[in-house]
């Protein structure tokens, strides 16, 4: 008789997918691609459209079956939140995120068994930078998982003290790492050149990610570019170009840098992310926090060298291949200027990082993440 997985797979049909959609269609074609023998992946979806399903079937063409629930994604959210008996029955289900039918079972008499991933702990570390609503689901999930759930998925080993500090989880936690995303991979040369011209890159630049958050670091990494005695090279931010009423040229000023060297690209087509990250001279990770560190992981698969914060994610994940800078309480611009500086100004050092990247992307693969889910099922 074959196993069934049963991966909840909405994220990657919503409004935006963001991130957790990338995650959930790149291990849930890992999941498909590398599936025991006599076993199999099904899919789960809230109620969807036509279109929708159509969508489905061409991400994931070797899946077995697609259940659909008979509510819609607002209903079906507020119905697991709240326990109700709605769902898509048993087996082996496991989710990508905290949006599961948690409810109460005995694996060892039914077989049933509920997974669920945590990829970050904003709701409960920064709660201020989420909407209200949000932050209230995560909590109320997070108390089912800590009922219900038969294991707790998180990326790093960091993420899995700091949740158990948060939620007391025994020995349920396990690490599943991530890896680049599907389609991050470097075009030939003549479209590389053609990508990059559209996009507008200048032929020399820095990369980085997030918003102008503080905790996320580019308002730091702004003013360690606008200290005396660093290049003048400009910035390409990976997120938008402003945060509430924060803009990124006014921040720029403000922080002694022109802000014609300083411009915001969000990029959905993961070959234009390669040609913006390929084609940099660094990639600086300058967040505060235990941010979720997949922008350093797909850095590294393409060579580039890197910068990053200490935080106990970076740390982890990096594994010494780029230059670690240390937050602390103060000096932090000034400690990031002299790591651009050291990397823009030495080409030894530039060639260096870019040897050590490309040895760290051995470490992460969606065919091993994959594996330890399968894995993970068998011995729950």
């Amino acid at each position: 008789m074959a196993t069934t997985l049963r991966m909840i797979v909405d994220q990657v049909i919503a409004p935006v997918p963001g991130p957790l959609g990338v995650y959930t269609q790149a291990l849930t074609s890992a999941l498909i691609a590398n599936a025991p023998t006599g076993c199999h992946v099904e899919g789960i979806v809230s109620s969807p459209s036509v279109a929708e399903v159509e969508r489905i079937d061409a991400l994931f063409p070797g899946m077995a079956g697609l259940y659909k629930t008979s509510l819609a994604r607002r209903e079906l959210t507020a119905a697991w939140q709240l326990g109700l008996t709605t769902s898509p029955g048993g087996g082996m289900i496991h989710a990508p995120s905290l949006f599961a039918p948690l409810r109460r079972h005995d694996r060892s008499v039914s077989g049933d068994q509920v997974v669920v991933t945590v990829h970050d702990l904003s709701p409960w570390l920064h709660p201020e930078s989420l909407p209200p609503s949000q932050v209230a689901w995560s909590k109320s999930m997070l108390k089912r998982a800590r009922k219900h759930a038969d294991a707790i998925v998180v990326p790093t080993h960091a993420l899995a003290e700091r949740l158990g500090e948060l939620a007391r989880l025994d020995d349920r936690v396990r690490v599943i790492g991530t890896a680049p995303r599907p389609g991050l991979a470097r075009p030939s040369s003549l479209e590389s050149s053609l990508r990059a011209t559209r996009l507008g890159l200048p032929s020399q630049y820095l990369v980085t990610s997030g918003t102008l958050e503080p905790r996320r670091g580019v308002i730091d990494l702004l003013e360690a570019l606008g200290r005396p005695g660093v290049p003048e090279i400009p910035l390409v931010v990976l997120g938008p170009s402003t945060w509430g009423e924060v803009h990124l040229a006014n921040v720029a000023e403000e922080s002694g840098v022109d802000p014609r060297l300083v411009r915001a690209i969000e990029c959905d087509d993961p070959i234009d992310l390669a040609v913006v990250l390929s084609g940099a001279t660094a990639c600086v990770a300058p967040a505060h926090d235990d941010a979720p560190a997949t922008g350093l992981i797909e850095a590294f698969s393409l060579g580039v060298p890197v910068i990053h914060s200490d935080t106990a994610t970076h740390l982890e994940v990096a594994a010494e291949s780029g230059i670690s800078v240390t937050v602390g309480s103060g000096g932090y611009a000034d400690r990031l200027a002299a790591a651009v500086t050291s990397v823009v100004e030495q080409p030894a050092v530039a060639e260096r990082l870019s040897v050590t990247s490309t040895d760290r992307a051995r470490a992460f693969s969606w065919r091993d993440s994959a594996e330890r889910v399968w894995q993970l099922h068998a011995d729950l």
